[in-house]
């Protein structure tokens, strides 16, 4: 449950992180700083717990060439992110809307 959590939220705000940076009213050349520094923070918070996905791909491509129970568990690095991505997009939706 809390790796479910955790690729959720940290996708989450990943995708508000990068719809800010590219928004038209952010400083423009400044987006890649900011996503990089995103997602280290990201890193940082969500290694201890999940060793970190918010990219389907990355997560495919351990689980394929690993000896373990990873493509078992690969279901949730898809999921994950996807509701994450929603998520986030709604937030940001929500926040930039004016009503």
């Amino acid at each position: 449950m809390s790796a479910l959590v955790i690729e959720i939220v940290m996708t989450a705000f990943f995708i508000i992180i990068i719809l800010g940076a590219t928004s038209s009213g952010a400083p423009a050349g400044f987006a890649p700083i900011a996503i990089g520094l995103g997602l280290t923070l990201i890193h940082l918070i969500s290694i201890p717990v999940t060793n970190t996905s918010v990219n389907p791909a990355r997560s495919t491509g351990v689980a394929l060439f690993a000896d373990s129970p990873a493509l078992a568990q690969l279901w949730l690095f898809w999921v994950a992110p996807l509701i994450g991505g929603a998520i986030g997009a709604l937030i940001w939706n929500a926040m930039t809307t004016d009503d």
